[in-house]
């Protein structure tokens, strides 16, 4: 096949997008079976609540410390090799845990201290595949928006199946045998990435001698976020709606199907059914979003995924209508994540990729841990049905205040214009 120049066409070879995607698939649901296996196995085998939460501290805690703080490690290393020694690491320490409590050996602290290496090591090893997903895209020759959306569709599915599969086999064969089958699922996703995938895909950028010092390096991440005000409107007003939604899916749903006279079980359809709309728009995403106009993709999509969720459960409506209000919501997030990927990616020099990346989804996160908390103290002042309309405004003016400013227009790159060069002043616009 020749293009219009009459060339012969080089030929797209899919395998190092397809290796990262299939080493993120397997390491995500491993994670999301564990998330089940691990907290039922701290409630059955001591029956406290108090200390379920504190296992599940303890992993979140350094998962999201350590993340923000490897960026410098994964430019100057190279993300294809912290991932295959993290996921090494994750694996002995998911292996520990059965083999410990097999030999009558598994305390508390030390159960504490594998669920926070495993924590440790998740960090920087997710941030790794993250990195590596838009070098794999270049040499397939994918649109970028597409490979996003191929990543977000991974991570959507691994949370909506691997909970799912780690419910029945905990059922089926018990915590511990669960744990094992998350330590295989580690050691899979290691092997994939170290022999499978390519090995030109997730280099070191950049001559060792002309590689910055840690802090250094640190800091010229933080730089580069902080003097782009595209990148720096995004991360601060997905701060915020992450702190909104952990408040909603945490506290604002389960309390209003509690108060509706529900029971769990719509509780998980309506979490189902908003997980699989979503995976729904991520594949939509893969196949449309790169032809879209970015700018309105994004003001669409947080639209729909903001005030309505909250709004419609104002009212005493009839479930169908509410659970077809998730599934548009859901299908406007899934266009979500693929274009703001692709957007920081044309933004970031590839040698600094990952500090960035650590940078902004640590700080993304920082809002999650109150949600809830914010949330629950509203619903005892104010009761439910304030708390929901309060923050499905706040969400809306946030996301179309944040859409409306002056660096959103940089969003969408001019038809013809060229990708974003590996090096280059910090700021360059995309287009």
């Amino acid at each position: 096949m020749r293009d219009g120049t009459g060339e012969p066409r080089a030929r797209r070879d899919m395998k190092p997008l397809a290796g990262v995607l299939a080493a993120m698939a397997v390491s995500l649901t491993g994670t999301r079976v564990a998330a089940v296996a691990v907290p039922w196995f701290v409630l059955v085998t001591t029956g406290s609540a108090t200390q379920t939460g504190l296992v599940a501290f303890c992993e979140m805690a350094p998962y999201v410390a350590v993340k923000a703080l490897s960026g410098p490690v994964v430019d100057r290393v190279g993300p294809r090799v912290v991932s295959w020694t993290t996921d090494l690491v994750s694996c002995a320490a998911a292996f520990a845990v059965p083999v410990l409590h097999a030999a009558g050996l598994l305390q508390l602290p030390a159960l504490l201290a594998l669920v926070a290496l495993i924590g440790a090591a998740r960090g920087p090893g997710d941030l790794a595949k993250e990195v590596m997903v838009p070098d794999a895209a270049d040499r397939s020759r994918v649109p970028m928006e597409r490979a996003m959306a191929f990543s977000g569709t991974v991570e959507r599915l691994a949370s909506t199946i691997g909970p799912a599969v780690g419910g029945l086999l905990v059922a089926m064969l018990g915590p511990i045998t669960v744990l094992l089958v998350n330590a295989a699922c580690f050691a899979l996703g290691s092997v994939l990435v170290a022999v499978a995938l390519p090995r030109a895909v997730g280099r070191p950028a950049g001559r060792p001698e002309e590689r910055e010092g840690y802090w250094r390096s640190f800091a010229a991440g933080f730089a580069l976020v902080r003097r782009d005000g595209l990148l720096l409107t995004v991360v601060l007003m997905i701060t915020v709606t992450n702190l909104f939604d952990a408040a909603l899916m945490s506290v604002l749903l389960p309390v209003w199907v509690k108060e509706s006279g529900h029971d769990a079980a719509l509780l998980g359809v309506v979490m189902a059914v908003f997980s699989a709309a979503a995976v729904a728009g991520s594949l939509l995403a893969a196949v449309l979003a790169h032809r879209l106009n970015r700018r309105l993709v994004m003001l669409v999509g947080f639209t729909l995924v903001g005030a309505p969720m909250r709004l419609v459960l104002l009212g005493d409506l009839p479930v169908p209508l509410i659970l077809a209000v998730f599934v548009i919501a859901g299908l406007g997030a899934g266009f979500i994540n693929p274009v703001l990927g692709a957007v920081f990616v044309e933004r970031v020099p590839r040698e600094m990729l990952g500090r960035a990346n650590a940078l902004a989804d640590s700080l993304s996160w920082a809002g999650v841990p109150f949600g809830g908390l914010l949330a629950g103290a509203a619903v005892g002042l104010v009761g439910l049905s304030p708390a929901l309309l309060v923050s499905g405004v706040l969400y809306f003016l946030t996301t179309t205040l944040a859409g409306l400013r002056p660096e959103w227009r940089e969003m969408s790159r001019p038809k013809g214009a060229r990708p974003v060069p590996t090096t280059g002043p910090v700021g360059d616009p995309a287009g």
